[in-house]
């Protein structure tokens, strides 16, 4: 068992909604490896602050390092740990995240390469990312988003209720307005249609700008704004739906989804990023193009109207995902780790 530390956004505590490297710490420390984390500092600049004192400052207590890398501000955190991580000659996994990173790549690809060339091994939750890298770094391991498969309750939605669910922050990167327009639209065939929306506000007005648009269509009785849901509630939020809805102008392998597919909801989710690796469409979900709630809309509405189109795509749903329970994809970051070392001893 390798000592091994955990750098990401640890902030769940906090009210966000918990990234994987959380799920990932929690589940080595369960199989008895000694684990270290940076951040749950809510703040960003104490929060990068304190990533960087315990690397440099535990370096004597852990022998490899994995760092989440984002686009964005998140990626200049990503270089500035790697270089501190190289002063404690402490070898590192860089894991890929951020439907937005291939943009990254194409617009300033030495620098992304600087970054991943000091990695010892590169992940990536998706062949989209794995495929961005690829010019510039070669042998990117595609190791999947993991779920806790037992903990979502599986039924065939044969004959879906009137109820549809969105599961994501409010972020314009999301597009939750496009859900609300597509509730419009079939709501003219289906006048009982609901939708839950359920997610953390990410302060960028856009939960703000959702509400008015319900509003603006004469929906605010046909919408239910839920606020955050504590992870070990999400199982049962889903329950409670059978058509998941995924409205992203940029995605990867979204956890929501992963979970919506693992409770057996038909998902019908906008063709962007990493999403076609989860999905084949008309197989076990339905896509369509981002920003386009008359595409949606005919998404969904074949659900309600095509003969065995929603059991057969709700079935093949929790087929994809079983692929994604910890007790498979725990010994892969596991025997990752352990080759990571043995190469640096």
């Amino acid at each position: 068992m390798i000592p091994t530390l955990i750098v990401g956004n640890h902030l769940s505590a906090s009210g966000d909604t918990p990234k994987v490297c959380e799920e990932l710490a929690c589940r080595l420390d369960l199989a008895g490896w000694p684990v270290m984390t940076s951040s749950h500092k809510p703040n960003p600049v104490a929060r990068l602050a304190d990533m960087l004192t315990t690397a440099w400052g535990r370096r004597e207590s852990y022998e490899v390092a994995q760092v989440d890398v984002y686009s964005g501000r998140a990626f200049l955190w990503a270089e500035a740990i790697t270089q501190t991580l190289q002063r404690c000659h402490r070898p590192y996994v860089l894991t890929l995240h951020g439907g937005a990173l291939p943009d990254l790549v194409r617009t300033q690809p030495g620098r992304v390469r600087r970054l991943l060339t000091g990695a010892a091994a590169v992940t990536a939750p998706s062949r989209y990312l794995s495929a961005a890298v690829a010019p510039i770094r070669q042998g990117t391991k595609v190791i999947p988003n993991a779920i806790d498969l037992p903990r979502y309750p599986f039924r065939v939605r044969s004959n879906p209720a009137p109820r549809l669910i969105w599961l994501r922050a409010f972020h314009e990167i999301y597009n939750s307005i496009l859900a609300v327009e597509t509730l419009a639209l079939l709501k003219r065939e289906i006048p009982k249609l609901e939708l839950a929306m359920i997610g953390p506000d990410r302060g960028d007005g856009s939960l703000k700008r959702t509400r008015s648009r319900s509003r603006e269509l004469r929906l605010s009785g046909a919408v239910e704004f839920g606020g955050r849901t504590p992870k070990e509630q999400v199982p049962t939020a889903l329950d409670q739906a059978d058509v998941f809805v995924n409205t992203s102008f940029v995605d990867n392998t979204p956890v929501s989804v992963i979970e919506a597919m693992a409770c057996g909801l038909c998902v019908v989710s906008t063709n962007v990023g990493g999403v076609p690796d989860l999905i084949d469409d008309g197989v076990n979900g339905l896509l369509v193009p981002p920003g386009n709630p008359t595409a949606m809309a005919s998404a969904i509405r074949r659900l309600y109207y095509e003969p065995g189109l929603a059991a057969r795509l709700s079935v093949n749903a929790r087929q994809a995902v079983e692929q994604f329970d910890w007790s498979l994809v725990l010994p892969v970051w596991q025997k990752l780790f352990t080759k990571t070392v043995g190469l640096n001893r």
